[in-house]
């Protein structure tokens, strides 16, 4: 890599009081080791720019998208080298946001401009499509599933969540293959006054009980908690201890732990959630040149996939000529 690699790999909060304690000869704890990042494979293309990210958990196959033109890439399982699975401008969308694969092993593609393409993975055939509703500025940006097989998507522009319930989908199926997204959740009211170009919600993440949403105000740098069971307040914004998630992009949660992708910060963050996950606890920073521009992870087995999109060098968020190739990072020890 021809440009200098910063590293910094900060411990807060419980890990930063553990590292005060004396070990049983006297001495202080050995301060935990970096994470190690390498590459876990290459994607084909000049100008990638990749976004979103989804694991195959029946054949461990991985999914990413391309922002730029819509391509989504497969890489089989022991492979260095990603191939091209749906070339760009398939079926009309001009981008690949969010990636996800639902319970009955369907890929899900968000458009950031028009929804949502579900797609079979044997065939590679679209099976049902599910538009943005009205008019107007639109960002559909992340999507997650609940336990029922709910989908949930942030739309980044609009402060809303949206929803395709399993009877949503299984109408398009059988039907024409078309939908709409629903309405699920306006967050406008609980976040933070922001200015007229802000893009707000993005990485979501579902509570494996069913009990509530977690989503990301990548502008305020806050974590939102929006209940999918009655109570009293239903969106409330988390306590985050020891830190924000300023810039925080695509979130990935494994048991009670939370991590983070900031992405121009190039930075992983790791937090430990409360039982209720009203409170958030920030238990490490990771910094990294090498993460270039991070815009979502997902675990998969003992090591946490990073996708490094390098929106800084001539994607939507800079100029210059990006390192080929474009990369998956797998990350050990976060």
């Amino acid at each position: 890599m021809s440009r200098t690699t910063r590293r910094c790999w900060s411990t807060t909060v419980l890990a930063a009081a553990a590292g005060l304690v004396l070990a049983g000869c006297g001495r202080p704890a050995e301060p935990a080791p970096a994470p190690r990042i390498d590459t876990a494979f290459e994607l084909p293309g000049a100008r990638v720019y990749p976004e979103g990210v989804a694991v195959d958990e029946h054949t461990g196959d991985v999914y990413v998208g391309s922002y730029a033109d819509g391509t989504i890439y497969r890489n089989t399982v022991g492979a260095t080298r990603a191939e091209v699975f749906l070339p760009p401008g398939t079926d009309g969308r001009r981008t690949a946001n969010g990636l996800r694969i639902d319970r009955a092993g369907r890929l899900w593609v968000l458009d950031s401009t028009a929804g949502a393409a579900v797609y079979d993975l044997g065939s590679r055939r679209l099976r049902a499509r599910f538009d943005v509703p009205g008019t107007g500025d639109r960002f559909v940006n992340d999507i997650a599933f609940g336990p029922d097989g709910t989908a949930y998507l942030t739309d980044s522009r609009r402060h809303l969540i949206y929803q395709v319930t399993p009877a949503d989908l299984d109408r398009a199926l059988t039907g024409d293959g078309h939908g709409e997204l629903g309405r699920a959740f306006d967050l406008a009211s609980a976040l933070e006054p922001h200015g007229p170009d802000a893009y707000t919600l993005n990485g979501i993440v579902t509570d494996p009980t069913g009990a509530y949403l977690l989503t990301a105000d990548t502008t305020g740098g806050d974590l939102y908690r929006v209940a999918l069971t009655p109570g009293p307040t239903p969106i409330r914004r988390v306590n985050l201890v020891g830190g924000e998630l300023t810039l925080a992009d695509g979130l990935d949660l494994d048991g009670t732990t939370l991590r983070a992708a900031h992405n121009t910060d190039d930075i992983v963050s790791t937090w430990t959630l409360s039982d209720t996950g009203d409170t958030a606890t920030r238990t490490a920073e990771y910094h990294d040149d090498a993460l270039g521009v991070p815009t979502t992870l997902v675990h998969d087995r003992d090591r946490v996939l990073v996708v490094a999109s390098q929106f800084d060098k001539g994607g939507p968020l800079g100029t210059g000529t990006p390192t080929a190739p474009f990369r998956v990072l797998a990350v050990t020890g976060l």
